[in-house]
């Protein structure tokens, strides 16, 4: 049976771990975003999905992007992703891909 003191060690390191994913984010801005003025707004959404702890992608992803080009696209391993992770042993994992647009 696990102890008080160790499920209060096992919380607190997973915890850390949901904190420390956004050091697994990617920003690239396409075209004119920096420059372009306005609201940020999710334009698109999606999931990739990779096997084998991130050697082999399952298909590819594919988010819509705004007509001009000008967009954000944001990459990132989140919660979400870190529980699927570790549920399969890192045999299948995902990554959280946004695109940001400004109107």
């Amino acid at each position: 049976m696990i102890s008080r003191m160790n499920f209060k060690g096992l919380f607190a390191v997973a915890i850390l771990f949901m904190f420390l994913t956004s050091c697994m984010t990617t920003k690239t801005s396409v075209g004119g975003y920096q420059q372009k003025q306005g609201n940020e707004y999710v334009y698109g959404k999606g999931k990739q999905i990779w096997l084998f702890w991130g050697i082999m992608p399952l298909g590819r992803t594919n988010v819509s992007t705004p007509p001009d080009g000008s967009c954000e696209v944001i990459t990132r391993f989140n919660a979400g992703d870190f529980i699927i992770s570790g549920l399969t042993g890192g045999i299948i994992t995902t990554q959280t891909i946004k695109v940001k647009a400004k109107r």
